[in-house]
């Protein structure tokens, strides 16, 4: 059986990065979460389990993790656009992308960021299973890039499709980060962007100035027993206690 939970994470995007992973005030998270009320909330089970079945919106495919809220606030597209994130004790700027990529291409573009941050890295895997409105992060160092990119694509349908499984890699010392999040967007840290800007553009990933993305209104994420369980074998193969 799935699990479907509603989730509105407004313009919070950067809730995996390495920064926020610092920086996270989940108090406040919790707050705006558990007083949204929704286009869900009506809806009978049919009804959601229809609409979780549309995963094609124009030329874009969803997968299966995450959809649109029930009045389409936002329609997914494929796209990119600038950001940066903000430290509000020292107010250090750090510059960021953010890309919504269809379903098919998704995995290929993910991985060629990867080979941008370098030969070894450290990753990061994020779990909300169980863990309503947190994250649990699990943290592995010195992997190698074509190491981990062999073993995640044995996990390619955890990583796609389970709506509570994000992943993260790192290059500490370039202070570099790409993310696959559990909404299925990716999401690149640090500087210089250039290299996964132009990555990006080489796989018909364009810039999109306006382009607003899932998280920035009420959402729903589907995940279930089994990805767990998958998950759990994942953390194991990545060598994660």
């Amino acid at each position: 059986m799935k699990t479907f939970y509603q989730n509105q994470d407004q313009a919070v995007i950067y809730s995996m990065g390495f920064l926020k992973r610092i920086l996270r005030n989940n108090a406040k998270e919790q707050e705006t979460t558990q007083n949204c009320r929704g286009s869900f909330e009506t809806l009978s089970r049919d009804e959601l389990q229809t609409h979780m079945s549309i995963k094609t919106y124009g030329a874009f495919d969803l997968t299966d993790a995450v959809r649109p809220s029930y009045d389409l606030q936002i329609v997914p597209k494929q796209g990119f656009r600038f950001d940066q994130h903000v430290d509000d004790s020292t107010g250090v700027k750090t510059p960021a992308v953010l890309a919504s990529v269809t379903q098919h291409q998704l995995m290929d573009v993910f991985f060629e960021l990867i080979d941008k941050l370098g030969d070894v890295v450290d990753v990061v895997l994020e779990s909300s299973h169980h863990v309503h409105n947190s994250h649990q992060d699990l943290y592995r160092e010195h992997i190698d890039s074509a190491v981990l990119k062999s073993v995640l694509l044995e996990f390619e349908d955890l990583l796609l499709n389970d709506g509570c499984t994000g992943i993260a890699v790192i290059n500490p010392h370039k202070r570099q980060e790409v993310q696959l999040d559990e909404h299925k967007l990716l999401v690149m840290y640090g500087r210089p962007l250039d290299e996964f800007v132009a990555t990006l553009i080489e796989e018909d990933v364009y810039p999109d100035r306006e382009i607003q993305f899932i998280t920035e209104a009420e959402h729903v994420h589907s995940s279930s027993a089994r990805m767990h369980d998958r998950f759990e074998v994942l953390k194991n193969r990545l060598g994660i206690d």
